[in-house]
C-alpha cells in the first residue's frame, strides 16, 4: 500500500475527481455531484497563504486508479481564553466499503496524525461518531468536552458540530478548557 499526498492548492482535475467520487459515494447529499464536489476542491485552497508547512492536504491510498481511503485536514485557527491555536481539521475520513478490513482509514489518518507527532501542528481536532470512536481511540485521540460556539455564525452560539463525539490527538496535556470558538462551521 502506498499513501499518495495531495497538495490541496495545486490539485489536478484528474485527482479532484477521483477523489470527489469516493467522497460523493460515501456521503451523497442531494446537489452534491462528483463535478460540484470536484470544482470545489479545485478552487477552495488555491490562494492558501499560510504557513507552508500546514497547508491543506488529502492523504490517498489509489487502487486500479480509483482512490480507495481519503483523509484530509485543513489549519483551522481557533479561539480560546486562553488565545489563538492552530490545528490540524481533520475531515472526510473514509474508505471504500469494498475496501474496509485493510486498514487503510488507519494508514490515511497515522499519516495526517504525524503532522501533529512532528509538531506542525499541536493538536489535531475533529468530529466523529460513537461507533467510529474507538477507531480513533486506538490511534491515540480522545474525546473532548468543551463548549464549541462558531463566532461567524447566524447563531454564534450553536453547536457549530452535526456529529455527537468531538475528538483530538493526541491524548495528553496541553489542551485548553473551556469555551472553543472554531470560527468557522465544524468539519
Amino acid at each position: 500500500m502506498q499513501i499518495e499526498t495531495l497538495d490541496c492548492r495545486r490539485i489536478s482535475e484528474a485527482d479532484a475527481r477521483v477523489v470527489a467520487e469516493l467522497l460523493v459515494a460515501i456521503w451523497p447529499k442531494i446537489g452534491r455531484t462528483v463535478e460540484s464536489r470536484k470544482e470545489e476542491m479545485l478552487t477552495r485552497w488555491r490562494n492558501y497563504a499560510g504557513p507552508e508547512e500546514q497547508h491543506p492536504r488529502s492523504f490517498i491510498v489509489r487502487e486500479g486508479g480509483r482512490v480507495i481511503a481519503h483523509a484530509g485536514f485543513e489549519p483551522r485557527t481557533i479561539g480560546m481564553s486562553e488565545g489563538e491555536l492552530t490545528v490540524l481539521a481533520l475531515a472526510r475520513v473514509c474508505t471504500d466499503p469494498a475496501a474496509r478490513g485493510r486498514r487503510l482509514g488507519q494508514a490515511v489518518v497515522r499519516a495526517t496524525f504525524d503532522l501533529v507527532d512532528r509538531g506542525v501542528f499541536p493538536f489535531a481536532l475533529f468530529q466523529t461518531t460513537d461507533d467510529v470512536r474507538p477507531f480513533y481511540e486506538r490511534l491515540g485521540a480522545v474525546r473532548i468536552h468543551n463548549r464549541f460556539v462558531n463566532s461567524l455564525a447566524e447563531d454564534p452560539t450553536a453547536d457549530p458540530w452535526w456529529n455527537p463525539v468531538i475528538m483530538r490527538y493526541p491524548d495528553g496535556p496541553g489542551w485548553p478548557g473551556g469555551e472553543i470558538d472554531l470560527r468557522g462551521p465544524g468539519f
